[in-house]
Formats: structure tokens, sequence, C-alpha cells
């Protein structure tokens, strides 16, 4: 953006990109669920017609369409409101909190609206898939204006750019190893995808009984989704702590037990929300594809720290 006068087409152009985003995201939901457009149409029939009940709802263009319509507009004006307040951050880059505080409220405003207004809705659509949809468009539309000011982004993003690569990277690698390494048992088991799927249907469908599990692919998807995503921001804390580490390595200890602290807590989280997933799935397991994760973070990350490293050893040596 090079001038004030420009946020109105910028915001216009960064809200179309943060309603298509969301768009794509959901027809790939509905699809990996056997019900292309079946989301906008819900959101259609609630926010338009005053439908109150998901099974009374059949999927036409002209609803989808509506809807489209209504979509679009509101994150365009979504967009011009973030586009003026990183206009004014230009002169005060401070003012840009605002602009993540707004993101953050409009994530907030719109789950609340939506829940007050039609909470079947919500409940046939999956709180989840709206808050990872609306996050995704909000990382798109920031990504349109950094681009868009550069020098905004550098000045401001710049500290955290390589944390957060570092982060996603380490993050992506630690939830492959999991997966690869209980794909091999699964497969040794002689039923592959069974680990994902069971764990799926016991976070997001409520199953208390493993022999009542169907693996599907939908089921698998929506369960990798998640772990990748948990495996992401557990990357960037690390990252965040390794970073801080290089100008004291003795926060090194802080690094090492957040990573003893992840396997005690991936174990009490089981036992809290699905304690019979112990008794079906080995605990050793989990324990040997927690500790093969841990192992490709740690080196992946001290190996872009290794100076950290050499002072932490020498220091108790």
């Amino acid at each position: 953006m090079d001038s004030r006068s420009s946020y109105l087409r910028d915001g216009i152009i960064a809200g179309l990109i943060g309603a298509a985003i969301v768009a794509v995201w959901f027809l790939i939901y509905d699809a990996a669920r056997g019900y292309p457009f079946r989301t906008p149409a819900l959101l259609g029939a609630a926010a338009i017609q005053g439908v109150r009940d998901p099974g009374t709802v059949a999927v036409s263009p002209s609803l989808v369409a509506q809807y489209t319509v209504l979509h679009g507009v509101v994150f365009a004006m979504v967009g011009i409101l973030i586009a003026f307040l990183i206009v004014s951050a230009q002169s005060q880059p401070s003012r840009l909190l605002v602009v993540f505080i707004a993101l953050l409220c409009f994530e907030v405003a719109f789950l609340a609206v939506l829940t007050w207004w039609a909470h079947p809705v919500v409940t046939a659509v999956r709180w989840w898939a709206i808050l990872i949809g609306n996050a995704l468009a909000a990382v798109g539309m920031l990504a349109y204006f950094f681009v868009g000011y550069r020098p905004l982004g550098r000045h401001l993003m710049g500290p955290w750019v390589r944390i957060a690569r570092e982060g996603l990277v380490a993050g992506l690698l630690g939830a492959a190893a999991v997966a690869v390494w209980f794909l091999i048992y699964d497969t040794v088991a002689g039923v592959p995808l069974r680990t994902p799927a069971l764990l799926g249907a016991a976070l997001f469908h409520g199953l208390r009984d493993p022999a009542a599990l169907v693996i599907t692919t939908p089921l698998v998807l929506e369960y990798t989704f998640f772990h990748g995503l948990a495996f992401i921001l557990f990357g960037w804390l690390a990252a965040g702590l390794v970073a801080l580490a290089d100008r004291e390595p003795r926060l090194l200890f802080a690094f090492i037990m957040l990573f003893c602290c992840f396997e005690v807590f991936v174990f009490a989280m089981i036992a809290t929300l699905a304690y019979w997933l112990l008794e079906t799935i080995a605990w050793w397991t989990i324990l040997v594809g927690n500790l093969l994760a841990a192992g490709v973070m740690l080196g992946y990350l001290l190996s872009w720290h290794r100076v950290t490293w050499r002072e932490f050893l020498h220091a108790h040596q």
C-alpha cells in the first residue's frame, strides 16, 4: 500500500482473498465428507432464511450463491477495516497490534453470533471447521497486506520470521515422524490407518467403543489435520524458546523440560478425554511415537542453533 487512498481497494481485495480461502476450505471439507456445498447452504439457510433445523436444508445453487455474496461482502468490509488500521500503522507500527486484536475479535464474534443465531447449524458444520476456515482467511489477508507493504512487515515481523519458519518445519517433521511410525505399526498389525482413525473418532465424534470403529478417509484426514496443527503450534513454542536461548543458553533447560512436559501432557490428555484408548492403543507405541517426534524436532532446531547448544554443554562441564 503506497498511500492512504489505496486502502479501500486493498481492503476489498484482501477481503475477497479471505472469502475465497474460506470458500475453498469448506469446499474441500464438504467434499471430504461426501456433501459438496453443504456448509454454505447451511449457513445461507440460517443467515438469510432463518432456518434452525439443519435436517430441513437442501443444497441449491441459489442458496449457495446468496450466501457466497453475503460472505464476500462481510469479508470485504473486514478487509477495509484491517487495511485502514495497517495504513495507520505505517506512521505508528505499534498500532498493528490492533489489527491482530481486530482479527481475533472477528473470530470470536463470528462464532458467538452464529452460535446464538443458529446453534444446530454450528453443531452440523463443526465449530473447529469454522475456526480453521477463518484462521486461514486471516493468514491469507495479512500475507496480502504484508506483501503490499513490505517495509512494515519487515519492521514488525522480521525477528519472528525465522522463528515461525523453524517452528513450522519442526512441527511438520514431528507430526510426520509420529504419522509414519503409526502407519508402520498399524500396517504390521494388519489394520492400516487404524490409530489415526481411532483417535479422530474419539476426539471429533465421541467414539467410546473401539469395536464400532469404521476407518474412513475423511476420519483419517480430520485427525491428520488436527495432529499437524497441534505439532505446528508446539513447534512454534519450541522455536521461540530456542531463540530466547540464543541470548541466555541456560534457557535450554526450559526447552528440554518443554519436551518432557509434552510427553506427560499427551498421556494425561488421552487419559482425561478417552482413557479407554490406553487399553486399545498400547501405551508404549504412543511413547515411541512421541520420542521419535521429539528427537526429530530437537535435531532440526538444534542444527540451527549449534553455537547455543555448545555453549550450554560447555557451561555444565
